[in-house]
């Protein structure tokens, strides 16, 4: 999906270069909040360990040199170091290639011949039989509440328009909230401010996740340059 991207409106106070606030629509706020289901050690490998603030980086590293000698027969390296969140779907755009191949929440589980037990793992050993768990067999998920509803898919409803703020504050957006935010800012000069057109695209998306990490000027930072 590299060339997925999506679009944002800004408006910029051009006397301070700051973002006041983006305009966004589903798609973006949907990516923000995916954002928080990140599990760190694919907020890792997704910026690289040499761009980690603290040591972070180093305790990936050592997880990736540590020979499968020292791990737990039934443990995966991987668990750590590619880790997926359970709940969600899909891997939303703007982060990786990786995004081509959709993660899913599908779980595998399997049994022995004996069929007293169940296990996620295939080096697992029934305690009844000590055999391996390796017979795979169907789950069925519980229908989710409410699937009727909505077939729009991801976290927001897409019928309303949001307010981001460059601390990636979100709220739904109105032109009360409008002229209060600008108020907050105490721009005097209105003809400072210019609105701007961007288009978000994945090299964005992976500022945007660094820069959330380390500023409290996300937008400006990764459209501006600041």
């Amino acid at each position: 999906m590299e060339n997925s991207k999506v679009s944002l409106k800004l408006l910029i106070d051009r006397s301070s270069h700051k973002v006041l606030f983006a305009e966004a629509g589903k798609e973006f706020v949907d990516f923000l909040f995916y954002l928080l289901a990140l599990p760190v050690g694919t907020v890792i490998r997704l910026l690289t360990k040499k761009c980690m603030v603290g040591s972070l980086g180093n305790l990936y590293h050592s997880v990736e040199n540590l020979s499968q000698t020292y791990i737990q027969p039934n443990k995966d390296k991987d668990s750590l170091l590619k880790p997926e969140p359970t709940w969600l779907t899909q891997v939303p755009l703007l982060l990786t290639n990786e995004s081509q191949t959709p993660i899913t929440s599908e779980k595998k589980y399997y049994i022995c011949d004996c069929r007293g037990y169940i296990s996620d793992n295939t080096s697992a050993i029934c305690p009844n039989c000590d055999e391996y768990m390796n017979s795979e067999v169907n789950y069925i998920a519980p229908l989710a509440a409410n699937t009727s509803s909505s077939n729009e898919g991801g976290f927001v409803k897409g019928v309303v328009t949001y307010m981001v703020m460059d601390d990636l504050e979100v709220k739904p957006m109105s032109t009360i909230s409008c002229i209060t935010l600008i108020n907050k800012f105490n721009v005097s000069d209105m003809g400072a401010l210019e609105e701007k057109f961007v288009d978000m695209t994945m090299a964005e998306g992976l500022e945007l996740l660094k820069a959330s990490l380390q500023s409290k000027a996300v937008l400006t930072s990764v459209f501006l340059g600041n």
